[in-house]
């Protein structure tokens, strides 16, 4: 019989629906704006934000391309699914960086389809159809000092 891998413990309940929203924009942001993953997040039922470090704020074009994409990737069905690895057996490209410093030795990684893979303790739907709609309720912009990447904030919400 299989032993479960010993993670660290989760304090928190994420709302399955809008937390596997953000990893799916996360990755949209990375492909669309060459950007890092968010460094931070509030992910709630009623709306969620999440902040990107960007050199200028995306045009309200870009940003009906985010919503327009995010819903395409809902649409497709993709299937949610968690592999465990150990830190040394870490894909090509998942990046760490984000993770506490007591992080466990043995790591889960939680994939949407082809299209994002990183490490998660949270909770996920099992396929994006799960989602439901994806809306951008808000953006705003906070300009940093020259020669710095600025803060893209995104509300949203899912409807399911």
């Amino acid at each position: 019989m299989e032993q479960q891998p010993i993670l660290n413990e989760h304090n928190k309940s994420e709302h399955e629906p809008s937390h596997t929203a953000e990893h799916l924009l996360n990755q949209t942001m990375v492909r669309l704006f060459g950007c890092e993953r968010s460094k931070n997040a509030h992910i709630e039922r009623k709306k969620s934000k999440i902040n990107f470090l960007l050199p200028s704020p995306p045009s309200a074009e870009q940003v009906a391309d985010i919503e327009r994409r995010l819903n395409e990737l809902i649409a497709q069905n993709l299937p949610v699914t968690y592999e465990f690895v150990t830190r040394d057996t870490i894909p090509d490209g998942v990046k760490l960086d984000k993770l506490p410093e007591d992080a466990s030795e043995t790591l889960r990684l939680v994939r949407i389809g082809d299209y994002d893979v990183c490490p998660c303790i949270g909770s996920h739907v099992a396929s994006t159809g799960e989602i439901g709609n994806f809306r951008i309720t808000s953006t705003s912009w906070t300009p940093a000092a020259e020669g710095e990447l600025g803060s893209f904030r995104i509300v949203f919400k899912v409807n399911q």
